[in-house]
């Protein structure tokens, strides 16, 4: 299981740097991304693979407990990834809340990675 998560994390922790990036593309060009061909399939994908992540995650914590880390943290997380799944594709999004949201998501999963990797 210890892998499996680990694997999870590391693609989060991948996809939050593609958000990132995608975000600052959008913000300069000022177009936003095609729904149906672009916007709409990656959150979805996004959607199962936080879901996987999630469940994974909580079950990971109740039989390790963490001093840093909570499932509250991780259900956060999961919601938190989810908005910014989409967010990153639209000029009109908050600059600062995203990113202050994509640093708190950054915190959790390296949290959890440290955690996981003992």
């Amino acid at each position: 299981m210890n892998e499996e998560i680990l694997k999870l994390t590391n693609s989060l922790l991948s996809d939050v740097e593609f958000l990132i990036t995608r975000f600052e593309q959008t913000k300069v060009t000022g177009k936003q991304g095609d729904f149906h061909s672009e916007v709409k399939p990656f959150a979805d994908a996004m959607k199962i693979k936080v879901e996987e992540w999630q469940d994974k995650a909580v079950l990971w914590l109740i039989q390790h407990p963490q001093r840093t880390l909570h499932s509250q943290q991780i259900e956060s997380t999961a919601e938190n990834l989810e908005m910014v799944s989409t967010q990153a594709f639209f000029p009109s999004t908050s600059r600062k809340r995203f990113i202050d949201t994509t640093r708190s998501i950054n915190y959790v999963l390296k949290c959890l990675k440290e955690g996981v990797e003992g």
